[in-house]
């Protein structure tokens, strides 16, 4: 036999030769039709394509998607395919009396399984008794239903215990809870639920010995008989493809995206190849291989679920390899014939023996170098490991390179010593469970630890492998370091949980918290303390430092508080240069205030900025849980509340909230509210107070005051409702109107009163120092209205010019250029500077009423007056006082040099009809008015 072999391949060999010095031949044209859509599970067929093999194999081949579960099994029987993919139940087909035949296997398990969301509990398959299950339409043989049908009734849980219903390949349906259990491939959906976070467990049928084969290739029995060599041709080229794609992943899914399909990203088809390895086996098993006992199996699954008979028979259903040649058992017989008649004797028929035993070990040799090449070359790490002695039989050299030791080294050591004992003790669980053959695989994550004493996070994928008689069984182990996933993980979950600068927890992590010992608080009965901070002044370290300067404050502000609390508490940052303090497991209230003082003398020490020291003092808010609220919202809010009584009764304190706080803070809102629509509903009103020149009388000069007549409440005072209008920001719009009602008063009464009257009006700091700030609208609308600039005069205080920031000045400017003049109001209650006096550009001082009321001859009151007066007449400014309210004041004012007086003696504040009014009726100079009514 061997000899006729030899001398057939010494004619196909001739024949070849001859074929080539002819010309070439075409090739011939067939279709691959796929069971599904292109994706990694076909990487095998594309590979074949795009490396050529079909070419060399004289094939020009069409691969075509698949568009329903039935087509591959219909067009091949039909004659529109040559070849297709299918599942298992080809076996029912060809009972069926199908003409189909079952080329190569190439998954040898099935990555069949069913998917349920977890509940919390112990995973059990017998929840979906009851409920709502994608398993696929009975009748559609290509949905692989019946396994899962099989499984389920072993595990107890028949097809009419539950409800099945249309397969929609739709994870969302499982995610969203529109169906409780879902029919997935293993090599699919699980990564569109670890991306989307959805908990689930996976039933796999080999759980309890159902194990089916997966993607077949499969032909009709025509094409076998027709085309024998072809069929050998394109299973040869195909097997050899599907070894090309399982060892080079990342290849392969660069082909997929760049030649067949986008739908899935690379990190899918990545996903897909790692989770093929274990099914398809290349490592072990060679590629296409498969074994008539797996068939019966199968074949006994199908008979228990009634769909075939017992021991049914599938003759001519397995293609063999070597069927090919069959026709050409004549010519083999001839050439025997030949051969019995050649007298080469008994020396030429030894020595073709020996070649061919040669031949056969060397393809044995090569088969196994093929597959030592893609174990070495896989690119997950993998170890055969001996499952008594846990000892390292075989490694590859990832699994060197994962685990940075060298192949001496593992095989010194057991398997599992070099990992994490709190991950170690579930693995050997499972080991066992794995050893007993109650479970076929499992996987799991673990940490382990490297020479050099880092970890490294791996994924561990480990399954069971039949022992040969007379040798331990052993477990194929899989591993892939996530390190760097892992490391992202625990970034991603830092940085959202945590203040990147003071590394302190941010608000979302303060929450979670608060509310987990508010629980805690619950259960045990005791109270919680929450502390408020606010530092003060801290904007002023900002602008004079800059911001830099401020971030290391705040770290050491962060260090500085964390310092005074337990480690128990929470000290967290919510923000610019807010804290919280969270402090638990409370029995009194004067650990709360020994707390919230140390902080406080703590914050008061000086902080090195480099070469600069800056000081800065902290508001404490203090709320109690559950006195003062019972839930967090309202806890945050009172200690809010807490926080600005101790600014506003002059910060560096600490203030206990009250429910007068609450109170108060319910007014100021809606006192807020309806500040918004104030200037909508035309409830402000403009007063104003005459200015006298002290030596003539004369009244050319007055000062606009705004007046908010609120509908329910009447008069609100300035004093009230300015400060709410800042803090919202509503004092941009107010400012503005009162900027057009005073230019149109005053165009009127330099019209009919005198050409050089003037009208003050006050800008709050806010306003003045705001972003964007630009006189150019002012200056546009008083050149509509044919007013100079003179006709105004802006009224600051002393602190703008402490704070005097570049825009500051160049606002200052900005009114200089205008021609609107500059009176410093309250001049000497607050940080009074000659050096701002000269700095900028300042027409008025106004001297404020503390040193009015109670001026008399030879007074400190009268002497600070004159000095000012002196002083501003010194620089050129004119001088304002106000709060004159007797004429002896007026004189001292007047003996003393003050250019101009206001206050109750001469007019109160009054609207500006009436203003108008009292300007008309004292048209003579009304410092002699006053002489003569004396």
């Amino acid at each position: 036999m061997r000899s006729r072999s030899f001398l057939l391949a010494s004619l196909c060999a001739a024949a070849a030769l001859w074929l080539a010095a002819g010309p070439a031949m075409a090739l011939e044209k067939v279709t691959l039709q796929l069971k599904y859509g292109h994706q990694f599970q076909f990487a095998g067929y594309y590979a074949a394509q795009e490396l050529g093999y079909y070419k060399e194999a004289g094939l020009d081949v069409r691969i075509l998607e698949g568009q329903d579960g039935d087509a591959p099994e219909r067009d091949v029987v039909a004659g529109k395919a040559q070849y297709a993919t299918g599942s298992s139940s080809l076996l029912l087909a060809r009972l069926a009396g199908k003409p189909v035949v079952v080329l190569a296997v190439i998954f040898q398990h099935s990555p069949y399984a069913l998917a349920m969301g977890q509940t919390g509990g112990d995973p059990d398959i017998r929840r979906l008794i009851g409920k709502r299950a994608m398993i696929g339409l009975s009748t559609d043989r290509l949905s692989n239903a019946d396994e899962l049908l099989a499984y389920l009734a072993k595990e107890g849980v028949p097809a009419s215990s539950f409800q099945r219903v249309d397969h929609s390949f739709n994870p969302q349906d499982l995610i969203s809870g529109k169906v409780d259990a879902m029919a997935i491939y293993t090599t699919n959906e699980p990564d569109t639920f670890d991306r989307l976070g959805f908990p689930y467990d996976i039933y796999s049928p080999r759980a309890v010995g159902i194990d089916f084969y997966g993607d077949n290739l499969f032909t009709s029995e025509q094409e076998i008989a027709n085309h024998p060599e072809r069929v050998r041709a394109f299973r040869a080229a195909s097997m050899r493809g599907w070894q090309w794609a399982m060892s080079h992943h990342e290849e392969a899914a660069d082909l997929i995206l760049n030649k067949y399909t986008r739908r899935a990203d690379r990190q899918h088809l990545l996903y897909e190849a790692r989770q093929m390895v274990p099914l398809v086996q290349p490592v072990l098993v060679e590629i296409g291989y498969m074994n008539p006992d797996r068939w019966q199996h199968i074949a006994d699954v199908y008979a228990s679920l009634g769909m075939l008979p017992k021991r049914a028979s599938f003759d001519g259903f397995m293609y063999r390899v070597d069927n090919s040649r069959g026709n050409r058992l004549w010519l083999y017989r001839v050439l025997g014939a030949a051969a019995l008649v050649l007298v080469l004797g008994a020396a030429i028929h030894f020595s073709l023996l020996a070649r061919e035993r040669k031949r056969a070990l060397e393809a044995i040799r090569q088969g196994e170098q093929r597959f030592r090449t893609m174990f070495e070359a896989a690119p997950v790490g993998i170890a055969l490991i001996d499952s008594v002695t846990y000892e390292y039989s075989d490694i590859n050299a990832r699994y060197q390179e994962i685990l940075g030791r060298t192949q001496q080294e593992l095989r010194a050591i057991r398997w599992l010593e070099v990992g994490h004992p709190d991950d170690v003790v579930p693995i050997r669980a499972q080991m066992a469970l794995l050893t007993t053959r109650q479970i076929s695989s499992f996987k799991a994550l673990s940490r382990l630890f490297k020479p050099d004493g880092s970890v490294a996070w791996i994924e561990v994928s480990v399954n069971a492998i039949d022992a040969e008689a007379g040798n331990h069984p052993h477990h194929l182990c899989m591993i892939e370091d996530v390190t760097a996933k892992k490391q992202s993980e625990a970034l991603i979950w830092q940085q959202a949980n945590f203040d990147t600068l003071t590394h302190l927890p941010n608000r979302r992590m303060f929450l979670d918290r608060l509310a987990h010992d508010m629980l805690k608080s619950q259960r045990d009965r005791s109270r919680i303390a929450l502390l408020f901070i606010d530092l003060d002044h801290f904007k002023e370290v900002n602008d004079t430092l800059g911001h830099q300067q401020g971030d290391v404050l705040l770290v050491d502000a962060a260090r500085r508080i964390s310092a005074c609390v337990r480690k128990s508490d929470t000290v967290a940052r919510l923000g610019g240069d807010e804290f919280t303090v969270i402090l638990c497991e409370l029995e009194s209230t004067e650990r709360v205030e020994r707390i919230a003082q140390d902080i406080l003398t703590r914050l008061l020490q000086p902080f090195e900025l480099g070469a600069e020291q800056a000081f800065v003092s902290a508001s404490i808010g203090i709320t109690l849980y559950p006195d003062d609220a019972l839930d967090v919202d309202n806890l945050l809010k009172h200690a809010d509340q807490a926080m600005y009584a101790a600014k506003g009764a002059g910060r560096n304190r600490y203030s206990y909230f009250t429910p007068t706080l609450q109170v108060a803070a319910l007014s100021r809102m809606r006192l807020t509210n309806d500040l918004r629509n104030a200037l909508k509903g035309e409830q402000f009103e403009l007063y104003f107070q005459p200015i006298v020149h002290l030596d003539s009388g004369a009244i050319h000069k007055a000062e606009a005051l705004i007046r908010w007549n609120h509908p329910q409440r009447g008069v609100v005072s300035p004093m009230e409702f300015i400060p709410l209008a800042e803090s919202s920001g509503l004092i941009v719009e107010i400012g503005a109107w009162v900027f057009r009602e005073s230019a149109r008063w005053v165009r009127r009464w330099r019209q009919e009163v005198h050409p050089d009257f003037q009208v003050s009006l006050n800008q709050s700091p806010l306003e003045f120092q705001r972003e964007g700030l630009s006189y150019e609208c002012w200056l546009a609308h008083l050149q509509s209205l044919a007013l100079p600039g003179q006709s105004l005069v802006v009224e600051i205080t002393e602190g703008l010019l402490l704070d005097a920031s570049n825009s500051v000045s160049n606002r200052l400017l900005q009114l200089r250029d205008a021609g609107i003049q500059v009176a410093l109001d309250d001049f000497g209650t607050g940080y009074s500077s000659l050096s701002y006096l000269k700095k900028f550009d300042i027409d008025y001082l106004k001297i404020d009423r503390s040193f009015t009321r109670n001026l008399a001859p030879d007074s400190s009151d009268m002497a600070l007056s004159e000095a000012i007066i002196v002083m501003a007449h010194k620089l050129d400014l004119k001088v304002i006082a106000e709060g004159v309210e007797t004429p002896e004041q007026r004189d001292l004012l007047a003996a003393a040099g003050c250019d101009y007086g206001q206050g109750y003696l001469f007019a109160k504040p009054m609207p500006a009809a009436q203003f108008d009014a009292f300007l008309r009726d004292n048209a003579i100079p009304f410092a002699a008015s006053i002489v003569k009514s004396n």
